[in-house]
């Protein structure tokens, strides 16, 4: 073993001096010349000087909300971010709403899956389930819901300023506006059908609207007790209960780095076909190197800035960076960290679409494996296995 001198340090430390001159004089030999979108590269610099460890042709796992087309009607908007946006997003499409105070969005149904996340605001939601018994429920932020296939539901803003919300549905190709509307269907049926269905005269349906209404405002409705009285009817309330108040529960993983919420249908027993976990992560952390063995990992970011290397096989690696607002993907198996790379906390969600979360630590692999064939493998310096946690980090620390 060498001996370590003060010679050997500033011997070390001037040949890296010297590499980073080398990787800077590269750097600026590689700068464009030619036109180019400065705010786009200065949010994205890992795309345009990637790290060395970087290597083939992963395909970009980032989409943005910000360049997502929105779809704006009176008392609200909603984008999405669908497989023909983000080709490598198959399993799983997303949206972003928004609604004003009162304002709906109409009764409808569809026939995807649908998890939600509050971002903002207050909402109302109501349902029905397979036995026709009602559900309605005030959810706030962090809150979230799930509506299994088929179950018909709407979503209302509440006072003083409405709701913003995230919609990720089990299906890649799923696109929100291609739903079975109350307004629609009803426009669509011929009226003789529509009064001996409903045992009223025809006039009855002079006034219905003649296309969906989709996204429309209303009146903020009054206290929810109301409401839920005259959805029951003096019959039993759903007895699934498409709701879940993540803030209420207990972090599932905290270090000093950060905390992870999980929730699956182990807790949420009505998400059956999403799990999904929250993950805060303190300025200069990590979400440690793992993969996921069960599902593809569809992500979006809530707050804050990181970056993420993800690890394709067969010598490919690439790394992107993240803000608020952006939309990740992970392919099964693919092996990935999130680091920090903001002043303040990152915030990012999780799913999958499956029953249960799972998740393998490459720590933790490492750990529980015979010392003597991981240095074998990787020779690393002594003691260093010794040093390992057992246990799994889920967030690492500065």
């Amino acid at each position: 073993m060498p001996r370590v001198s003060r010679r050997n340090i500033l011997a070390a430390g001037a040949a890296g001096g010297m590499l980073t001159a080398a990787i800077q004089s590269k750097a600026q030999q590689a700068a464009i010349r030619g036109p180019q979108n400065p705010d786009l590269t200065r949010s994205n610099p890992d795309s345009f000087s990637p790290p060395v460890t970087d290597h083939g042709d992963t395909p970009a796992f980032k989409y943005s909300f910000s360049v997502a087309h929105n779809r704006v009607q009176e008392g609200g908007w909603a984008r999405q971010v669908t497989v023909r946006d983000f080709p490598l997003s198959t399993s799983m499409a997303g949206v972003n709403m928004r609604l004003a105070a009162g304002s709906i969005r109409e009764l409808h149904w569809h026939l995807p899956a649908e998890w939600a996340y509050m971002l903002y605001g207050q909402a109302r939601i109501t349902a029905i389930d397979l036995n026709g018994a009602s559900f309605v429920r005030d959810v706030g932020v962090g809150d979230l819901w799930y509506f299994p296939s088929g179950i018909p539901h709407s979503i209302q803003g509440l006072g003083p300023d409405g709701c913003e919300f995230l919609l990720v549905f089990d299906d890649g190709g799923f696109s929100e506006f291609d739903t079975f509307q109350i307004t629609d269907w009803m426009a669509h049926t011929p009226r003789p059908a529509l009064a001996k269905n409903f045992g009223l005269a025809e006039s009855a349906f002079a006034d219905i609207p003649k296309h969906e209404l989709y996204i429309f405002p209303g009146q903020v409705p009054g206290p929810i007790a109301n409401d839920k009285r005259a959805a029951e009817h003096d019959e039993p309330v759903a007895a699934r209960e498409f709701a879940f108040a993540l803030n209420l529960q207990e972090p599932t993983k905290r270090t000093r780095g950060g905390e992870v919420h999980i929730v699956d249908s182990g807790t949420f027993h009505a998400s059956t076909t999403i799990a999904a976990a929250r993950v805060t992560v303190r300025p200069g952390g990590m979400r440690e190197l793992h993969w996921h063995p069960n599902a593809d990992e569809w992500q979006y970011y809530v707050a804050g800035e990181g970056r993420m290397t993800v690890f394709a096989a067969s010598s490919r690696a690439r790394t992107m960076d993240f803000r608020a607002g952006d939309v990740g993907y992970v392919k099964q198996s693919m092996g990935h960290y999130v680091e920090n790379t903001g002043n303040t906390d990152l915030v990012f969600l999780e799913m999958f679409r499956t029953a249960q979360y799972q998740e393998l630590s490459l720590a933790n692999w490492m750990a529980h494996t015979p010392p003597e064939l991981v240095q074998a493998h990787l020779h690393l310096a002594p003691g260093a296995l010794e040093s390992i946690p057992h246990a799994k980090q889920v967030i690492v620390p500065m």
